[in-house]
């Protein structure tokens, strides 16, 4: 089997070193918009060769994992290359535009829009690792325009990862990743830059900072070109997310306001009961 790799960051790459150490029969061509992330990717054996634009008609599985905002019009010439048996997938963390950008394409039941919930705060060929999916949940959005072989494929190549795998709609999926995922991300990047303003004038800030600051503000050193892409597509959830979120917000600056400490007290409670949810994600 020949499988190409477009996109060779953290997603990409570590899906090509979890083929090469479960499939190592897999051949694994890859290719990047960036030429050194080509390079590097071929130097730490991420790869085990460059893909050249016309050998998409050659490969088994093609597998994207790029800007989401760059997605469609890149699938959609993949597609058109690619041979009547191929399965060309997604790894993208928005799938709503895209389902709807190829819906009509002739080979649409070959494509597989999946999203694996997993991931670090670093980019790039460097930092991808084997194992980054293991045990992880995997989604699969609109399957059943997929057809039921190409499915099984790639539920194959995912099975020695043990991932759980959860099927959604394309905007089911897009409406809950903003909340549980991009609202998160939008949360560190903006407690950052409040911190850095403060910063400009008081230089002691980040000598108070502790391991509290630290794990909020992680998700800030994501990459901003990644991101960006996401809130652009996910535009509409994200900004119904966040008002809701602001709303909140405001709530609990009009309680400290109001000096409603048992009302804080309450909320905080209540909240509280996330604890076992967030146990079993961080113990996962």
């Amino acid at each position: 089997m020949k499988v190409a790799i477009v996109g060779l960051g953290l997603i990409g790459g570590s899906f090509a070193l979890s083929l090469k150490l479960n499939f190592p029969s897999i051949k694994r061509f890859g290719i990047d918009n960036h030429p050194e992330h080509t390079d590097k990717a071929l130097k730490l054996g991420i790869i085990d060769e460059v893909l050249e634009e016309n050998q998409f008609s050659e490969m088994d599985v093609v597998v994207v994992s790029i800007p989401v905002d760059k997605s469609a019009h890149v699938i959609q010439n993949i597609l058109n290359q690619v041979h009547s048996k191929a399965l060309v997938m997604d790894m993208g963390s928005t799938k709503g535009q895209l389902c709807e950008a190829i819906a009509d394409h002739p080979k649409r039941d070959q494509f597989l829009a999946a999203h694996p919930i997993a991931g670090t705060e670093f980019s790039g060929p460097e930092a991808a690792f084997a194992s980054l999916f293991r045990e992880n949940t995997m989604i699969f959005c609109d399957a059943e325009a997929t057809r039921p072989e190409l499915h099984e494929r790639a539920k194959g190549l995912i099975a020695p990862l043990r991932m759980k795998l959860k099927y959604m709609t394309a905007r089911g999926h897009d409406k809950h990743l903003a909340y549980v995922s991009h609202l998160s991300h939008i949360s560190s990047f903006m407690l950052g830059k409040t911190v850095l303003q403060v910063e400009q004038n008081d230089k002691t800030i980040f000598d108070l900072a502790g391991s509290g600051f630290a794990s909020t503000v992680r998700l800030a050193k994501s990459n901003p070109v990644t991101w960006t892409a996401i809130f652009k597509e996910n535009q509409e959830e994200v900004v119904q997310a966040l008002e809701e979120y602001i709303e909140n917000l405001k709530a609990f600056k009009a309680q400290l306001e109001d000096k409603s400490y048992s009302d804080i007290h309450q909320q905080l409670a209540e909240i509280n009961s996330l604890k076992p949810i967030l146990n079993g994600i961080l113990n996962k």
